[in-house]
């Protein structure tokens, strides 16, 4: 039974929660399903892992250019809480329930598997660091409520399978609204605060232009290359906030700010000010590796996949990481990561002045890393069905989300609720929420309850794949017709003329629309 454990762990942590390896593994196997030669299986096989590592290369870029940042905001705002942040809680867990998590993990992808060959949600999850974070979760969630190991692999395995098909067919309208074909899906737990994006997109931007579409002085038009932008943006934060913790902490703390992780302490204050620019400036570089990541593996899974699809789960779409969307409206990821950093900003003043004292819910610090990568893609929806006031808007209330659900999310977690850190994207809140309430109507009540939810989030799925996604219904159609309504008013006629996103054009290398069935 040990070897048997100890595989499971083996696949999980050394395969299957390693997305580069995943991703290559599955582009090899549908370039054999094409009867690729050899040379062509291994080479796009290892160019599509080397893509994801490129994303991951850039993540990691970002986490350490905003760690020194957030503990600058921690200690000038004198805040003290939770900061969410998935890879720490998942390793927190991992000491007690690593061989259920990697059980649970194997079933449940399995379990999609079967649900996407066989019913209308024909969806891959690919993101596998996100599969082990869901299925941690799950296990938490189980485990802490008294379950039997058994009962916690299949009954989690099961909901697991579901959620990997489910949310990304109930965000798949706004996805292709971004993409403007059926090519890919996405496939992250911040589901709930990218289709909360898109619907405000569509609520409070029919007269918003695209983010994308911003017009620039002459002499800013440097600007318009979006790692410049995106760089000069984050270094003028990085300074501001440098300032302001400086003027908080004194010299002898702030000058230690930019000293972990192999940095050294600044000598005065001009080499502080320096580090700050210089974090700043790598935040741009980290931005560019995750484009660049991203674009690479579009240009060889996408063809490669059609070769699973055919074989495996025919008409297969692969869900896959939050910045899958990046490439399509750049301006929007910076402009929806500050949007919800702000959201953050503001649900941690509520928190402290109403959920804390009258409910003991704790306060759940605003982590940059979150905010930017569920922040920057909840940008890209809302500009793609609202323009800038949607990508605004909706930015803004998914930091609101990923807030208030963690806080919510921590009193139904156990022991683990007092850890400094929890869960961090909305997905992970609501259901965990959900399920850790429902847990406790028994050990038989509490697993139909749950059992229930599952079901209810597989049927939700299949008639709204059915009934909405299917139709080919575009959250952005009404605003479409109305700007072309104005765009084609008579001569004289007293209009509103305003360019805005229709279709944003693909990025170098991502998938191209199938085309149409033969007869249409």
């Amino acid at each position: 039974m040990d070897w048997l454990i100890s595989l499971a762990t083996f696949l999980v942590n050394e395969i299957l929660s390693q997305p580069a390896y995943l991703i290559g593994l599955i582009t090899a196997a549908g370039l054999i399903a094409l009867k690729k030669t050899a040379g062509q299986v291994v080479g796009g096989g290892l160019k599509a892992t080397l893509g994801f590592l490129l994303i991951g290369a850039g993540a990691g870029l970002v986490v350490s250019s905003l760690a020194p940042l957030g503990g600058m905001i921690q200690g000038a705002t004198g805040a003290q809480g939770v900061i969410p942040t998935n890879e720490a809680i998942v390793g927190i867990a991992q000491d007690r329930f690593g061989a259920r998590v990697a059980w649970l993990m194997i079933l449940g992808f399995a379990v999609a598997l079967v649900l996407a060959r066989f019913t209308p949600l024909r969806y891959v999850f690919l993101t596998g660091h996100h599969m082990l974070f869901m299925a941690t979760l799950l296990t938490m969630v189980l485990a802490t409520s008294g379950r039997s190991s058994v009962s916690v692999v299949v009954v989690g395995g099961l909901l697991l399978g579901i959620l990997l098909v489910a949310m990304p067919a109930f965000a798949h309208p706004w996805t292709k609204r971004i993409t403007g074909n059926n090519s890919i899906a996405i496939g992250h737990f911040g589901t709930a605060g990218y289709i909360l994006s898109g619907a405000a997109g569509q609520f409070v931007g029919r007269r918003s232009r695209s983010t994308e579409d911003m017009k620039l002085p002459e002499g800013l038009r440097f600007l318009r290359d979006s790692m410049v932008a995106t760089a000069l943006s984050m270094v003028l934060i990085h300074v501001i906030m440098s300032l302001v913790y400086l003027a908080e902490a004194g010299r002898a703390t702030a000058f230690k700010a930019f000293a972990a992780e192999g940095g050294s302490a600044a000598t005065d204050l001009g080499n502080y000010v320096m580090q700050s620019v210089m974090q700043g400036l790598k935040f741009g570089i980290a931005v560019a590796v995750i484009l660049f990541g991203v674009r690479t593996i579009l240009g060889e899974l996408v063809p490669a996949f059609q070769g699973i699809a055919g074989k495996l789960v025919p008409g297969a779409v692969p869900s896959l990481d939050a910045p899958i969307v990046f490439p399509y409206a750049q301006n929007a990821v910076l402009i929806g990561f500050l949007a919800s950093f702000l959201g953050g900003l503001v649900s941690l003043a509520l928190l402290t002045w109403i959920g804390h004292p009258a409910f003991g819910l704790a306060l759940v610090l605003p982590g940059l890393v979150p905010h930017f990568f569920t922040g920057g893609a909840a940008g890209v929806y809302g500009n793609a069905t609202g323009g800038r006031r949607g990508a605004v808007v909706g930015a803004f209330l998914n930091g609101v989300l990923i807030t208030f659900l963690p806080a919510l999310l921590l009193k139904v977690l156990g022991a683990f609720g007092k850890e400094n850190t929890t869960f961090g994207d909305a997905d992970f809140g609501w259901l965990g929420t959900l399920l850790g309430n429902a847990a406790k109507a028994g050990a038989t009540g509490g697993t139909i309850a749950m059992l229930a939810i599952g079901a209810v989030l597989l049927g939700a799925a299949i008639l709204f794949q059915k009934r909405v996604v299917d139709t080919g219904w575009d959250p952005g159609a009404r605003r479409d017709a109305l700007l072309s309504r104005e765009a084609s008013a008579p001569a004289g006629q007293a209009t509103v003329v305003v360019r805005t996103h229709t279709k944003i054009a693909p990025p170098p290398g991502a998938p191209t629309p199938p085309p149409p069935p033969e007869g249409s």
